[in-house]
């Protein structure tokens, strides 16, 4: 990337996270996505709860799409708007709005209030994750960004541990509407401590200022990528065809406007590490979304020993993260990305290999672990990549396209194997071969992933506009 906004000459070089000058944002992005992780993960746990008491169980997969379809919106004007005016009023924006959410949802009345509030929350996420990207290009030095993602990567280790427990226990004890109550007051603190440093970063006047905002591309993609996954997961054979056939036309070419050209062909180092985050979110998120039916519904295993797996890659993610931050400028891009995606290949095949009776349940939470590492290895290494080569006034397009791909990764890749559920089940295969689909799916899609990564340049490099 060509430079940085001047945010004080004695930030400019220092790869300390927490001087002075840098402190209140540092500890202001931990603590959003810290908040962010945590209501995903706590709301998941939740929503039976809700959908029981408020008697919407017919709603209940609209309170994940709708956050989802939201949440793309979101992203897709985030960052061309941090681009324009500067991350603080977008990331302003997408505070109250992320919280107001939370505020509706808690006193939602009906279910389908709920999925309203889900809605603004998607939206106000989306915005602040992308003005979050924008950040971290401009308001720190390139040395500094390695450490950064992989502080982050670390912020969803302790939602990870303790969101699902607190958040039930909540729901038990004190009610659900308090599992979205309890983190609104989060986002005041948050605003008070990032804005302020957000106002000094701004990114240099360009021509391309002028252009409008993709508003409409936004809702085209939100809108087509609803109809496939509604598609991917109707019952009915031919409405599902039309669904997944409309939402393709629909949403095809705003995509291809919103990513870098070549990222449907991996053509380019910008856009082959918007390529490889969506492969490896379909690869990974879809598996992840699916082990825990494998180990209760095949093996027997309680939800609570069930989470245990997915804990274990959360775990090891952050841990992986940390290696991508001390050996990625030493093994480079290429080897660094392929290492991870290779691990990711290894985790799908030992955690993939308790459908056997005859293998011990507790090598699902070791392959996951592996897994899981693998993603820290890999996952920041495509954030990286788009930091380095994206022109100091597209940093927040650029963030954008690489958290479309990513939400639209684990949107298709769970609503593929959802229909493949479907699909063996209705066929009379039974349940182990429908998740045997999943995973010989997901375990090409991670192939896929690894041939993109050994695209990626070897060392890293400033792009200069």
């Amino acid at each position: 990337m060509a430079g940085t906004a001047e945010t004080g000459a004695e930030t400019q070089t220092d790869a300390r996270l927490l001087i002075p000058g840098r402190r209140p944002l540092t500890i202001g992005l931990v603590l959003v996505i810290t908040a962010i992780a945590f209501e995903a993960l706590a709301v998941s746990t939740a929503l039976p709860v809700v959908s029981r008491e408020l008697h919407g169980v017919r709603l209940y997969g609209w309170a994940f799409s709708s956050f989802m379809l939201a949440n793309l919106v979101g992203i897709t004007l985030g960052g061309p708007l941090s681009d324009r005016i500067g991350p603080a009023r977008p990331a302003l924006v997408g505070l109250v709005l992320f919280g107001g959410g939370l505020v509706v949802s808690g006193v939602a009345p009906t279910m389908l209030l709920v999925v309203v509030g889900r809605f603004v929350s998607g939206l106000g996420a989306g915005a602040v994750i992308s003005t979050a990207y924008v950040v971290m290009g401009l308001g720190y030095p390139e040395a500094a960004r390695a450490r950064l993602f992989a502080v982050i990567s670390s912020a969803w280790v302790l939602p990870s541990l303790i969101g699902p427990v607190l958040a039930g226990t909540l729901a038990e004890h004190v009610g659900w509407r308090s599992v979205f109550l309890v983190l609104a007051p989060v986002m005041v603190l948050d605003a008070m401590l990032i804005l302020p440093a957000m106002r000094g970063i701004r990114p240099p006047e360009h021509d391309e200022d002028r252009r409008p905002l993709p508003v409409l591309d936004a809702t085209r993609l939100a809108g087509g990528a609803g109809l496939l996954v509604a598609g991917l997961g109707s019952r009915s054979l031919p409405l599902g065809v039309g669904l997944v056939v409309l939402g393709l036309v629909l949403a095809v070419n705003p995509f291809r406007r919103l990513v870098p050209e070549g990222t449907l062909r991996a053509r380019g180092v910008l856009p082959t590490a918007v390529a490889l985050r969506g492969l490896l979110a379909f690869s990974f998120f879809t598996f992840d979304g699916f082990l825990p039916l494998t180990l209760t519904s095949l093996r027997g295993q309680s939800p609570t020993r069930a989470g245990l797996a997915l804990t274990a890659g959360g775990v090891s993610w952050a841990a992986g993260s940390w290696v991508q931050e001390r050996k990625g400028g030493r093994w480079g891009r290429r080897r660094t990305a392929s290492t991870g995606a290779g691990l990711i290949i290894g985790g799908i095949v030992v955690a993939g290999s308790v459908l056997d009776p005859a293998v011990p349940v507790a090598v699902a939470p070791l392959g996951w672990c592996i897994a899981g590492l693998g993603m820290g290895i890999c996952y920041p290494t495509t954030g990286l990549v788009v930091l380095d080569e994206s022109p100091v006034n597209r940093v927040g397009a650029s963030s954008s396209a690489l958290q479309l791909a990513d939400v639209l990764g684990v949107a298709l890749g769970t609503g593929a194997a959802g229909a493949a559920l479907a699909f063996a089940l209705a066929a009379g295969w039974g349940r182990r071969r429908g998740i045997e689909i999943i995973d010989a799916m997901t375990l090409a899609v991670a192939g896929l992933a690894l041939f993109t990564a050994r695209r990626l340049p070897g060392r890293a490099h400033s792009h200069t506009p």
